[in-house]
């Protein structure tokens, strides 16, 4: 056992932990014109999906579900009886866009030209011409903000606005830490496989983040498409080297994700991949304060779940399962609710179980990877190597292997 337990408010051996586990996740977003009865690891993703197509960024909810019921409630984004512009107009001329975004409190805040524009600090070269942006209908919500789907000169994007809260300045306060940070990681993250920042701005009833849009979702919902069968072998080292080489580049300036999970993968057309949702991510200098329960808990490192001090290896920790993933198409510890995994993983040592015809450099990559003792997760530069040393044996000597998943439950081992 290791040393601690998971500190969880009385929420172990529940059976009716949805609730509880709404009040550690950190997303509280559900699709519009669903029901709210998503499984719990919708609530905890950050990721957003319209019609089998994702969004590369994500919100930092804070507070409970039922508060999307409150957005449009908010004092200063009430429509009034003298308001003198139409944001389906503002938004886009041709008049393409649904009526409904007339209604809509967040867009007419954002595309208020009567509203000043503010200044992003030290990025001021980000802040997007909203006129320019043409807006499309919202496809999902959350607690503090909505997801819009549209185009920014011309390009498809999507759009994230946040809602500056009314009566809460703590929390306002940190939103606006959070859009910062946010803003400072995508301005800086320029690789291949991390998602491309558009830009952003600020209003004095809202902030809005534009990055480009993926079309082929995110990796969860690639494997879902597929049934939770494997990926061919070729693809999901060709995939796993994508993620591993954006994260060796994050983790080399001094970067933590925090967040590593195929919700947060997006696939684009060439089926490559890209690393998505840096809104939890951060400078790696104390860990001491680093705010605990951070991620979602299937994916998440025992340290993190255990409030201990943490560095890079939580997302080596969280690569290891992202790579079982690829491996076996399924989703992790699929015959637990995510606050059992996260029980069983601190306090059982258990991990998924690897299946028996699994490469052994892969294998030994992901036992490693979610190795208890973070000392021994190998750092991305290594991995980045072995998965190109597993290639090339795919390539020479089993060129056309597939990895076969037919175990029965339970997929985890002690």
């Amino acid at each position: 056992m290791l040393e601690g337990g998971p500190k969880f408010p009385g929420i172990i051996g529940q059976n009716s932990h949805d609730n509880n586990y709404d009040d550690l996740s950190q997303g509280f977003y559900h699709k519009l014109g669903e029901n709210s009865n998503m499984s719990i690891d919708s609530y905890g993703s950050l990721q957003t999906s319209n019609g089998g197509r994702s969004v590369a960024m994500s919100i930092e909810s804070i507070g409970s579900n039922d508060s999307h019921t409150r957005i449009l409630n908010h004092q200063g984004l009430r429509r009034h009886a003298d308001d003198n512009y139409s944001v389906q107009q503002s938004v886009n001329r041709n008049g393409r866009v649904a009526h409904a975004l007339n209604d809509d409190a967040l867009a007419r805040a954002l595309m208020d030209s009567n509203s000043p524009t503010e200044g992003l600090e030290n990025f001021d070269e980000w802040t997007i011409d909203l006129r320019k942006l043409n807006m499309g209908a919202a496809f999902a919500q959350g607690a503090f903000g909505k997801l819009y789907r549209g185009t920014y000169n011309g390009e498809e994007v999507a759009i994230k606005i946040l809602e500056r809260p009314e009566n809460d300045r703590e929390r306002a306060k940190l939103m606006e830490q959070q859009f910062q940070q946010e803003v400072m990681m995508l301005a800086t993250l320029k690789h291949p496989n991390i998602v491309g920042f558009v830009g952003a701005c600020r209003k004095p009833m809202v902030w809005c983040i534009v990055t480009e849009y993926a079309k082929g979702g995110s990796m969860r919902q690639f494997l879902m498409r597929r049934h939770n069968r494997a990926v061919p072998l070729k693809l999901a080292v060709k995939q796993a080297l994508d993620v591993a080489r954006g994260m060796e580049y994050v983790h080399g300036l001094g970067l933590i994700h925090r967040d590593l999970k195929s919700d947060n993968l997006l696939i684009f057309g060439d089926k490559s991949i890209k690393i998505a949702d840096f809104g939890v991510a951060r400078i790696e200098v104390q860990t001491e304060g680093m705010t605990p329960e951070t991620g979602t808990y299937r994916w998440m490192a025992p340290e993190m779940i255990q409030h201990r001090p943490y560095t890079q290896k939580v997302d080596v920790y969280s690569f290891g399962i992202v790579l079982w993933e690829l491996i076996t198409g399924m989703l992790p510890f699929q015959n637990m609710t995510a606050v059992q995994a996260a029980f069983a993983v601190v306090n059982k040592g258990v991990r998924p179980v690897i299946p028996n015809d699994c490469l052994p450099v892969l294998s030994e990559i992901m036992t490693r990877c979610w190795d208890a003792n973070p000392d021994v997760r190998p750092p991305f530069i290594e991995v980045v190597k072995m998965l190109e040393n597993a290639e090339t044996e795919i390539l020479t000597t089993v060129r056309k292997a597939r990895f076969r998943c037919c175990m029965a439950l339970p997929m985890t081992v002690d």
